[in-house]
């Protein structure tokens, strides 16, 4: 840890852009959890002071808060404080407070044009469902029977599923359809047991929650592993996973079913082509010809003779890293968690309603982030996967934390279309998570050939492909082109 001098510290202080000198953030919310939630109300901007680099930035506290409850005091290398303007507005703000605080309740913002001057208004945790009508809510009769399960029981459950996939990898030759058969099952049963533990989670303050849900975590890691496993060394036979997720009269669970196995299968795919081909050299050599036109319209502040793979990919296009591959897919299987809770308007018979569609996200990232100890990578599967590249029609957690921060930093600029780790994410370096992007896809994909969709007719293959194409790239700008060329060589070959 390096410490600063007085006389460092002072000169430090003097560069911040403020009328006063700004106070200490910690001395601030540690007066009261109504403070806190001042903050968040406030919009309040938190100065954020590097003892090593000597450099500032300004992020919005709310950001910052929802992806670490106690960041003012865990981290080494930075120093926070909150200028004497917003500490007046939090304070006004505070002395209006006098609700009882729920703990493990996250304050989100709504999700509009305007979110970055939109009054935040406070989630809570999404309601459990009636159970006796599970089938009708898309979990499927069979949820009854998981809900009413003892946790111990649950992960009892879950060691077996573990069992069923090793016994499979020890196996050799696997029969395909046996393979099937298992990894739907085995996926469907351990979306149903996060969902259940989560459900009794909700009500827990942030630490309970985490306590209570760590054994899921951790048994649903080590399927991940087994069931990627087996994806990368067997090419998945899709119509038979298709008929087997059919018999399942949950529509969440079949989706997230689908969406979960679909995507591994996809993510080894790309991993098989960029470790054992020259797919990255091709890309180099067609990229001008082929997709520079779409990234110059992401990226009008950058040259467009800069505008290279490497300015798209952040870092450049490359492998994914074993225990990365695992936090992704982790991702992809509970993308969907929070879904349940507004499942009657987006899966069901229910007139489409999209801010209620839009709803699912927020539940869902604040659910894994805050309920869970789940990777990041996961969290920010969920709350980014429909973000569309900032698409008027997309949502997510993403855009509501941009906005607010451009309206502190209005000289910032975006200046990467992919990043592949966290880190650049929540500095707003790139437009773009990569297993994000990847999971878009395979999303647009499963709701446009899904016969379970009220709201529009099944299409076949081909059709949805062309249809992704001239409508969420051509057209407008949502889904990402390169890596839907490398979808629809990886749904051709399966």
């Amino acid at each position: 840890m390096v410490i600063m001098d007085t006389y460092k510290i002072s000169k430090w202080r003097q560069k911040v852009e403020t009328k006063d000198i700004p106070v200490l953030l910690r001395e601030i919310v540690k007066k009261s959890k109504n403070h806190i939630d001042a903050c968040i109300k406030e919009d309040v901007g938190v100065i954020c002071l590097s003892r090593v680099l000597q450099k500032k930035k300004t992020m919005p506290f709310r950001i910052m808060y929802e992806h670490n409850s106690q960041f003012w005091f865990q981290n080494e290398t930075w120093e926070y404080y909150i200028s004497r303007d917003d500490i007046a507005k939090v304070e006004e703000r505070a002395a209006r407070l006098n609700v009882q605080w729920t703990p493990g309740i996250v304050e989100t913002v709504p999700e509009t044009a305007n979110s970055a001057s939109a009054p935040p208004v406070s989630k809570a945790s999404p309601p459990v469902p009636d159970v006796s009508s599970a089938s009708d809510n898309g979990l499927g009769e069979v949820y009854v029977a998981f809900a009413g399960l003892s946790e111990l029981e649950r992960i009892r459950r879950m060691q077996e599923c573990k069992k069923r996939l090793e016994a499979l990898i020890a196996q050799k030759p696997r029969q395909e359809d046996v393979v099937t058969r298992v990894l739907v099952e085995t996926t469907e049963d351990t979306i149903l047991h996060n969902y259940a533990s989560l459900i009794s989670a909700m009500n827990l303050a942030e630490s309970d929650a985490k306590q209570s849900t760590q054994s899921i975590v951790d048994s649903t890691h080590d399927i991940v592993i087994a069931s990627s496993q087996l994806v990368s060394e067997n090419i998945l036979n899709d119509d038979l996973m298709n008929t087997l997720v059919s018999k399942s009269n949950g529509t969440i669970i079949q989706h997230m079913t689908r969406v979960y196995l679909k995507g591994l299968g996809f993510l080894s795919f790309y991993n098989r082509l960029v470790l054992g081909s020259s797919l990255i050299n091709k890309m180099r050599i067609s990229f001008g010809r082929k997709y520079l036109s779409f990234y110059r319209h992401l990226l009008p502040h950058i040259d467009p003779d800069k505008i290279t793979l490497e300015r798209v990919f952040l870092g450049g296009m490359r492998a994914i890293p074993e225990p990365v591959f695992y936090d992704w897919a982790t991702g992809f299987l509970v993308h969907d968690i929070g879904k349940a809770s507004t499942v009657e308007y987006h899966e069901g018979e229910g007139a489409y309603n999209r801010n209620i569609v839009m709803e699912h996200v927020k539940v869902g990232y604040n659910a894994i982030m805050n309920k869970t100890n789940y990777p990041r990578d996961a969290g920010l599967i969920a709350g980014y996967h429909h973000e569309y590249y900032g698409d008027p029609s997309g949502y997510g957690s993403f855009r509501i934390g941009l906005a607010q921060y451009k309206k502190m930093n209005p000289k910032m600029t975006l200046d990467y279309c992919i990043a592949y780790e966290v880190k650049p994410m929540l500095n707003y370096q790139a437009l773009a998570f990569f297993p994000a992007k990847l999971l878009e896809i395979v999303d647009v994909f499963d709701s446009l050939t899904d016969p379970n969709r009220k709201y529009r007719k099944a299409l076949p293959t081909e059709e949805a492909l062309e249809l992704m194409e001239e409508e969420f790239i051509i057209k407008s700008r949502k889904l990402d082109p390169i890596i839907f060329d490398l979808f629809s060589r990886y749904i051709s070959e399966i």
